[in-house]
């Protein structure tokens, strides 16, 4: 098993205590057990990342390598071991 690390952004720091946060991780796993892991660690994360439905929230952005996964393969993404993950929370501004 490897440690996998996300960087996480405004209050994704807030609720994970920190900008980065390691997870254990087996090569190949889809980036869903990924997000699993972290929110066995923060359970406040699964309200703010996921709908009842288990969909990502509307305007949180889970990218990996730069590229946000629902354009990728959704919640299937196979992460790598070289891959570079980061969670983006809904934003406000003006």
């Amino acid at each position: 098993m490897m440690e996998k690390e996300f960087k996480v952004f405004a209050t994704f720091r807030e609720i994970c205590g920190g900008k980065t946060v390691s997870i254990a991780y087996n090569e190949n796993e889809p980036i869903d057990h990924l997000l699993d892991k972290l929110i066995e660690r923060f359970p406040a994360m699964h309200e703010e990342l996921f709908t009842e439905e288990r969909q990502i929230r509307q305007h949180v952005h889970v990218f990996i390598n730069g590229r946000n996964v629902i354009h990728l393969d959704g919640l299937e993404t196979i992460v790598k071991p070289e891959d570079e993950l980061a969670l983006f929370p809904p934003v406000a501004g003006g």
